[in-house]
């Protein structure tokens, strides 16, 4: 029955989207909201910053017009909260920059709502290293730290070009699918309606960019994002075992979907550490700066790397088949990631030097 709605919902999100960018460009422009090229950038002229902006109504819409409420309304109230708690602070980011931490307590606020109102939670390690339930105050704690990782590793990895739109789309577009197959309508909406923004948005961002969607855009597509993952996870222990659309390994197959912001935030993170710099100092050593370098341009830079994040959710979808363990499937994932990032990172090396 509802079918059809969460198609139209892709069309709608897209539509309004599509329309409300060309006037956000003009007002960005005169207004001089616009991101300026610097050392550790990666465009070379003024570009608008607001694309969040038209993400946010684009998804808020077509959610409000196409989720049956009374079906599902109790829990998705809160989570259209968390949304707006975000696109505040995004926009105050865009606008006027404000510090890591004054995000972080938002974003930690937002969590909360999603955990204690939205039952967005997750119960189960589903056995990793042999924890199977968890007590209200883990459960809290993991879930808490699981979407603030997700908010922020979509964040990160908007570097270039057409890259965290795209990656956003194949991730929403993977679990929306998921989410109708197993009629949860509300869920799908959620799914396909973001991904119905942000391929607007794409019109405008792939090289050369018109707009960016700035953290507005970025901190709202990573919500999303940690929202349906938590979910797929604890939707997907629900299900029967005979269930057709069952997944072994949910969580194995979830960090999969994630593959490239969490894993290119995890490298990142530990290179900074290892140099004895804050994890969070700002360098060019991101996995979309490494391609740069290597001589690929923003569009080839971004399909490569949405390839590569396709490649491993096919890989993951298939090992899931032949394994339930989530473990063996996690550390193969990151060790065919690192494998893939240190040849990358040895290639630029010897160009550069080369070069040099």
């Amino acid at each position: 029955m509802y079918d059809y709605d969460v198609i139209i919902s892709f069309i709608t999100a897209f539509t309004l989207t599509y329309f409300v960018i060309p006037p956000i460009i003009r007002v960005a422009i005169k207004k001089n909201l616009c991101d300026e090229p610097g050392e550790r950038r990666s465009h070379t002229i003024s570009t608008p910053r607001l694309g969040g902006i038209a993400i946010f109504a684009g998804v808020i819409f077509s959610i409000m017009l196409w989720t049956p409420f009374n079906q599902y309304g109790g829990e998705l109230q809160y989570v259209l909260c968390a949304f707006i708690l975000i696109f505040l602070v995004g926009v105050k980011d865009d606008i006027d920059a404000i510090s890591p931490s004054k995000k972080l307590i938002v974003e930690v606020l937002a969590a909360v709502i999603l955990f204690f109102k939205a039952e967005v939670k997750i119960s189960s390690l589903y056995g990793i290293m042999g924890i199977e339930n968890l007590g209200p105050f883990w459960s809290a704690v993991l879930t808490i730290f699981t979407i603030i990782v997700i908010i922020n590793a979509l964040n990160l990895i908007d570097g270039i070009n057409g890259l965290s739109g795209s990656l956003t789309i194949i991730i929403t577009g993977t679990l929306g699918v998921w989410f109708l197959f197993i009629k949860r309508y509300d869920l799908a909406i959620i799914a396909l309606s973001a991904a119905g923004a942000t391929a607007a948005f794409l019109k405008y961002n792939y090289s050369p960019a018109q707009i960016f969607m700035g953290d507005t855009g970025a901190l709202l597509l990573g919500l999303i994002c940690s929202i349906l993952t938590i979910n797929f996870i604890e939707l997907n222990g629900l299900l029967e075992d005979i269930h057709p659309f069952k997944i072994n390994a949910a969580p194995g197959v979830a960090i999969g979907i994630l593959i490239l912001p969490l894993f290119d935030t995890l490298r990142v993170f530990t290179t900074r550490i290892m140099k004895g710099k804050h994890p969070l100092h700002p360098d060019r050593t991101h996995i979309h700066h490494l391609l740069l370098d290597s001589g690929l341009s923003h569009s080839q830079a971004t399909a490569v790397l949405a390839g590569v994040n396709i490649f491993f959710i096919a890989l993951v979808f298939l090992m899931q088949r032949y394994t339930s363990n989530t473990l063996l499937i996690i550390l193969m994932l990151v060790g065919i990631s690192s494998l893939l990032a240190g040849g990358l990172y040895y290639s630029v090396q010897r160009k550069t030097k080369v070069i040099a």
